[in-house]
């Protein structure tokens, strides 16, 4: 198979140093010239002067990229492997390609995880299961492994369901494995939004943006669900406002691969006027309060929170934090100093950093339930290094991290909570505040 339409230019700046294959994750866990960014560039190269066939083996090397973006921020010489990793992505989609197993396996995620309300009706049986004993006995059984690799990654990412999990009180950006998984988190971004003076208005009928099926390179299910997004958002309104549709002054995302997505609009709706306007609106959460600010009425009831033991932090004994970079908010858009800022707005919280603070943690949309392997080798190191830096929370902005680092956090001799920095804000306010 050919690959045309790639941004062959962007190959061109490669002079294959190798800078990138220390912060590479696939290469990290698999050591291997071909499952490195140098390596698939060569590929490509390959490919495109007819030296190179693209069939499953040599697909296979690209189908173990996280899509991670570490390299690009890690090139000296500035090629864009993240354009060609996008653009490669949709080619690896051929039926040829890979398994029908695994086709089929895909093709069932990418028809849930995009649409809430399927993904509800699908957990619905397993309220009564998840984050209950009788998860932990089939855990500690042996009996998940039963269900073969794949599902069995799936098991062991499935937190405890909320009964919030199943209705949506708040419409910003809600993200559809996070409205469902972890609910708290939107609570806490309205909350925190609300404190600060700031109107939150509500889509309605909001759908998936797009990031997980964008990811795998499914353009046309992409962009069906970009435009769906941006129709949401087109005619809403704010309470108590007269009926009609009024512009938004932003659309705040709280999580990283959603925002991602969310501003490469314009590219993926080609060029479209109302994507690009869309999109310039985008901002992730830690962004966008950090350019506007705290209040100073929010600030002035933030609180200490408390130790595990529940004796407040104090300068002489601070809450230690370890902040988690996800990749799509640092490598994808440039986002690392905002969410640190804003924590160290909370009285007496100390903020600890990884060993290996750019290196993926596995999540990658998918990719930890089609790699599980891979992936539970690079959230076993990622666990450990958050775990090692002494701290007592961890800190993630997106709800891909949170779930895989949570899930190999339980693995560590001394697990540590993992929470949304904007949850940390709000806890710290609340307290403050006597709420």
């Amino acid at each position: 198979m050919s690959l045309t339409g790639l941004p062959a230019v962007a190959t061109d700046p490669c002079v294959h140093c190798g800078f990138c294959l220390p912060t590479c994750a696939s290469y990290r866990v698999l050591g291997t010239e071909m499952d490195s960014p140098r390596g698939r560039i060569h590929a490509l190269k390959a490919i495109a002067a007819g030296e190179l066939e693209l069939d499953a083996t040599t697909a296979s090397h690209f189908d173990s990229c996280l899509g991670c973006f570490a390299c690009v921020s890690a090139c000296p010489s500035g090629v864009r492997y993240d354009e060609l990793i996008e653009a490669t992505r949709p080619k690896l989609n051929a039926p040829e390609l890979r398994s029908p197993a695994q086709r089929a396996f895909r093709k069932l995620l990418l028809s849930l995880l995009p649409y809430p309300n399927r993904l509800r009706a699908a957990l619905a049986p397993l309220r009564a299961y998840a984050g209950t004993p009788l998860q932990a006995l089939a855990r500690r059984s042996g009996l998940t492994r039963l269900l073969g690799p794949q599902v069995e990654a799936m098991e062991q990412l499935l937190p405890p369901l909320a009964p919030e999990a199943f209705r949506d009180g708040f419409r910003l950006l809600l993200g559809c494995v996070q409205r469902l998984f972890d609910p708290a988190v939107n609570q806490a971004v309205v909350e925190v939004l609300c404190a600060n003076g700031i109107e939150v208005v509500l889509p309605p009928d909001q759908g998936c943006c797009g990031a997980v099926t964008h990811h795998q390179g499914e353009l046309e299910q992409t962009r069906q669900l970009a435009s769906a997004v941006i129709d949401s958002f087109a005619a809403v309104v704010g309470p108590g406002r007269p009926a009609g549709p009024e512009p938004l002054d932003a659309v705040l995302v709280a999580a990283s691969g959603c925002g991602h997505t969310l501003k490469a609009y314009a590219e993926i709706l080609n060029g479209s006027a109302d994507a690009a306007g869309f999109a310039a609106r985008v901002a992730d959460i830690h962004e966008y309060l950090a350019s506007l600010g705290l209040s100073e009425a929010f600030t002035a009831q933030l609180a200490p929170l408390p130790h595990a033991d529940g004796t407040p932090a104090t300068a002489e004994h601070p809450l230690a934090v370890a902040y988690h970079d996800a990749c799509h908010m640092l490598h994808g858009q440039g986002i690392r100093d905002q969410p640190r800022a804003l924590l160290r707005q909370i009285p007496h919280l100390q903020l600890r950093e990884a060993t290996e603070v750019g290196v993926c943690c596995g999540s990658a949309g998918i990719y930890n339930l089609v790699q599980p392997a891979e992936a539970a080798e690079l959230g076993q190191i990622k666990a450990a290094d958050l775990a090692g830096t002494g701290a007592e929370l961890a800190a993630s902005a997106n709800i891909g991290c949170t779930l895989q680092i949570r899930r190999h956090m339980a693995e560590q001799e001394q697990p540590i909570p993992v929470l949304h920095p904007i949850e940390l804000l709000q806890r710290s306010w609340k307290a403050g505040a006597g709420r």
